[in-house]
């Protein structure tokens, strides 16, 4: 006589949480607000963004130099009054050291961070 074995009952499925944050690339909606990958461009003639570099980040042009911190300070204040949102709601959550930084914009929707970007050539 052959061992069968018999079919456990599945658990039931878990009900679903939140929707899974929204990501492209370079940035990434979050429950706190829009995380975005940068490469920042310190010691340039004008502030501002640049457009796309690659499909990875956003290219981001600031006139300090990177020393004490100067360069990442006028990089989140430079995105803060682009989209919009208090300077204190822009954070460095990665790449403080690095050209290529991870920014959370704290408080901005998917909504309004992507009705910007028409306005920013993207």
């Amino acid at each position: 006589m052959k061992n069968r074995r018999q079919a456990k009952p599945s658990a039931p499925a878990a009900p679903s949480a939140a929707p899974a944050p929204a990501a492209k690339g370079w940035f990434e909606v979050t429950v706190e607000g829009v995380v975005v990958s940068v490469k920042a461009v310190p010691r340039s003639s004008t502030a501002g963004i640049d457009g796309l570099y690659g499909d990875e980040a956003l290219k981001v042009r600031i006139k300090a130099a990177p020393v004490e911190g100067k360069a990442n300070k006028e990089l989140t204040e430079t995105l803060a009054r682009i989209f919009g949102i208090p300077k204190s709601a822009a954070e460095i959550k990665g790449g403080a050291t690095s050209k290529h930084k991870r920014i959370l914009l704290r408080g901005l929707t998917a909504a309004s961070f992507q009705a910007a970007l028409p306005n920013l050539g993207i």
